[in-house]
């Protein structure tokens, strides 16, 4: 299942679970620590792509509610932006990070425009964000260490 809203909307208890999705692969697996809550999270125009389902070791849950994956989408003016793209370890390698990306553009297409979309792709990963449509948009940049490759989807 999956939800795509705001953060506000969110129940608590997702809203903690995409806080601490992110917090686990990107400061604590990935060993890059960095502000995670930077402030967009709560504009009122970003919306959160909520993966739930069965429960993985490492998922949060309130015996119910499990958070598997998520991403992040951003109104950014002129064009959209996704980020945030994880899923817990226990959810990988099964097609579900597909599944996340398709819902962001889902949105992003039924929001009636067609801005182009861009992100930031740790750089190893830009061959499956091509399967999404995807196109390197730039130099490649280090962000916390870590290879990056700016990618754009064209959509006018």
């Amino acid at each position: 299942m999956q939800i795509i809203t705001t953060l506000t909307e969110l129940d608590v208890v997702i809203a903690y679970g995409v806080l601490k999705l992110r917090q686990d692969v990107f400061v604590v697996e990935q060993d890059c620590p960095y502000e995670d809550l930077d402030g967009r999270d709560i504009e009122p125009t970003t919306v959160h792509v909520v993966m739930l389902g069965e429960a993985a070791p490492d998922s949060v849950s309130d015996g119910g509610t499990r958070v598997l994956g998520t991403a992040r989408v951003l109104d950014d003016g002129g064009e959209w932006r996704i980020g945030r793209v994880a899923l817990v370890k226990g959810a990988r390698g099964k097609g579900l990070s597909d599944e996340v990306m398709r819902a962001a553009l889902r949105y992003i297409d039924e929001a009636g425009d067609t801005r182009d979309v861009v992100l930031d792709a740790q750089s190893p990963l830009t061959r499956w964000y091509g399967k999404h449509g995807f196109e390197p948009d730039g130099a490649e940049f280090l962000e916390d260490g870590i290879p990056h490759t700016p990618m754009r989807l064209t959509r006018a």
